[in-house]
């Protein structure tokens, strides 16, 4: 019997909640283990990627904050959560490439650090987890903490801030130089700190280094982590 399929005879659909730091290899991991599992996959931080992206469009004052927490408020998200072809529009238009844009990225912290567009969000999140019946995996900064504290399995995923910078850089090509990947790695979890608990595990929550882990081994300690879960459920 698979671990979904026992999380669906108890009744119950599985949440797995993967938190980390920029580079940390979330993204790439959860959306591993959703379709090894065949759960849905939600980036939350691309929810945060897609209300800078707004904001920036608008040409709204960014460090308005209660301008900008109205303006995100009013936003409607369409975000689609298959593994192989996630994707999110923000009132009607699909951003799913233009979140990616090194502009989105230089700002995306001041955004994110904004506790009205947080409240919002983290509303949001916990209703498209509730709403995901067979499952899903999530993923960001305060996911374990904040928005799925009760989650099945929660996850701390870490990695040396060398390799993380490095991960970035090979992510982003040629769209940026080495100092700008830093400052946004770096820098963004130092903003990131003040709003999100990200950078040590919470009770319960398991932590993983994939600083010297290929992604499939750390797929694979999550999978055997739900697993393991879902066998000791199953038994009581």
């Amino acid at each position: 019997m698979t671990v979904v399929s026992e999380a669906k005879q108890q009744n119950r659909p599985l949440v797995i909640a993967i938190d980390g730091p920029s580079g940390s290899g979330k993204s790439s991991t959860s959306r591993g283990v959703a379709t090894r599992l065949g759960l849905a996959f939600l980036d939350t931080g691309a929810m945060y990627r897609a209300a800078t992206w707004l904001v920036l469009e608008s040409g709204a004052d960014i460090s308005d904050h209660a301008a900008i927490g109205r303006l995100v408020g009013e936003a409607v998200y369409t975000i689609g959560l298959d593994p192989r072809d996630a994707t999110i529009a923000i009132n009607g238009t699909d951003v799913t490439a233009a979140i990616r844009e090194p502009r989105v990225s230089a700002a995306v912290s001041q955004v994110a650090t904004n506790l009205q567009v947080r409240a919002d969000l983290v509303a949001r999140q916990r209703e498209l987890i509730i709403q995901a019946e067979d499952g899903i995996v999530a993923e960001g900064r305060d996911i374990t903490t904040v928005v799925a504290p009760d989650a099945d399995v929660r996850v701390l995923l870490v990695a040396d801030p060398v390799a993380r910078v490095a991960r970035r850089h090979a992510e982003l090509g040629d769209k940026v130089d080495q100092e700008a990947v830093t400052d946004q790695v770096i820098r963004r979890d130092r903003d990131d700190s003040t709003v999100a608990q990200f950078e040590a595990a919470a009770p319960g929550v398991t932590v993983i280094d994939s600083t010297h882990l290929t992604l499939e081994q750390v797929i694979d300690a999550i999978c055997a982590l739900a697993d393991a879960n879902c066998s000791v459920k199953a038994a009581t």
